[in-house]
């Protein structure tokens, strides 16, 4: 007399597969019309509403590129949650030091790239570069070279204070540990 189907336990629960069956697995397609993939990114419908939308994930990165985060909200609501949004973000600067990424790529914070914009320089561009950028604004701009003209000593400043802001970054992630 043989069984039809043959078990897998042997009467120890561990030596099975946790969840493991042998039905098939219910997969969501994705909801954009005429994809047959695996939906498996929820997006919301609308602003502050609980149901989703599950995309794949071409998909997922098409919606999201339109998604505005800070609709309806003055300009002043918007950077009061945004300071409450990174205030809270800390830990993930933790590994800043082990420079993981390079530049180009994400690393930027948003101060540097507003420098960069400044100096009209790429993400990816060398210290270097930036050197070069900031040298000539200063020699243009400088106040000796230019007496009583305010507007000169204000991007003087301006472009002072932006080379400060990526000459740091660059020696944070330049600087190595003695040892």
């Amino acid at each position: 007399m043989a069984r039809a189907t043959r078990s897998d336990n042997w009467g120890f629960p561990r030596w099975g597969g946790y969840g493991s069956s042998r039905e098939a697995t219910k997969v969501r397609l994705c909801d954009r019309h005429g994809c047959s993939e695996k939906g498996d990114c929820p997006a919301p419908k609308s602003p502050n509403s609980p149901e989703r939308w599950y995309f794949c994930q071409e998909h997922a990165a098409e919606y999201n590129r339109g998604w505005n985060y800070f609709e309806g909200l003055t300009a002043e609501e918007a950077a009061e949650r945004e300071a409450a949004e990174t205030r809270t973000a800390n830990g993930y600067a933790q590994s800043k030091h082990n420079a993981w990424a390079g530049p180009g790529d994400g690393s930027r914070s948003r101060d540097e790239m507003r420098a960069l914009e400044l100096f009209d320089l790429d993400p990816d561009c060398s210290f270097d570069d930036v050197r070069s950028a900031w040298r000539k604004m200063a020699k243009e701009n400088h106040p000796d070279l230019r007496p009583g003209d305010a507007e000169a000593a204000k991007k003087f400043q301006a472009i002072q204070a932006a080379y400060d802001v990526l000459r740091v970054a660059e020696e944070e992630r330049t600087w190595k540990p003695a040892g």
